[in-house]
């Protein structure tokens, strides 16, 4: 049976998923859930996940939600396909872990919330919180100072080479490009080199054009 992503490509949980199969090389379907008349939120989809929130997942008769436990268990179950996502050692493996906690819990309320204003909300038709945005503003650029001190100290979070860690931060931080945000990223100029980088990859290339259909 073949992988399947279920929720809409625009997502940036779903972009996550989708982002670690590409580096995987491996072949999955994309199924559509129509969030704007709440298919998320009733059957069959909340079978797949309890909570009503995309994206849902199945491998064979493994079904898994939370987008974060799924590219592990992507990276993890096929350790031998396409790039390498996992450190390869218990050490690296904790610092990698470190930075997942630190997108989850520091990084991405704050960068989510700033995309929410800036870069959905117009596409809604909704009005931005100008408060809530130079709130979170501030935020960010405390976490990004943190970020632009490691990234003096190691090519990627994790590491000298790509992981989760880095590959988990791609589709906020994309949103957060086209907007006035960008300038948060730039003023760090190892962020930005960083960012630069995860961006540029192959793979993110090839979700973006997913993402663009």
């Amino acid at each position: 049976m073949a992988i399947k992503v279920h929720g809409p490509a625009m997502s940036p949980a779903v972009m996550r998923v989708i982002a670690t199969l590409k580096e995987k090389d491996l072949d999955f379907e994309l199924v559509p859930v129509n969030m704007q008349t709440g298919d998320h939120k009733k059957e069959p989809f909340i079978s797949l996940n309890p909570f009503g929130q995309v994206p849902a997942f199945e491998d064979g008769d493994l079904k898994l939600f939370e987008s974060r436990a799924i590219t592990q268990y992507i990276a993890h179950t096929y350790a031998d396909k396409g790039n390498q996502l996992l450190a390869n050692d218990p050490k690296k493996m904790a610092i990698m872990s470190i930075w997942m906690e630190v997108e989850s819990q520091k990084f991405d309320p704050v960068a989510s919330k700033l995309s929410f204003e800036i870069a959905i909300k117009p596409l809604l038709g909704m009005v931005t919180d100008d408060a809530a945005v130079a709130e979170n503003e501030e935020k960010l650029g405390k976490v990004l100072d943190v970020y632009e001190s490691r990234l003096k100290d190691s090519k990627y979070l994790g590491g000298d080479s790509f992981t989760l860690a880095d590959l988990h931060h791609a589709p906020v931080m994309h949103y957060l490009m086209g907007t006035k945000v960008k300038s948060l990223f730039d003023a760090r100029p190892h962020v930005s080199a960083w960012c630069a980088d995860i961006l540029a990859r192959p793979a993110w290339a090839k979700a973006l054009e997913l993402h663009k259909q």
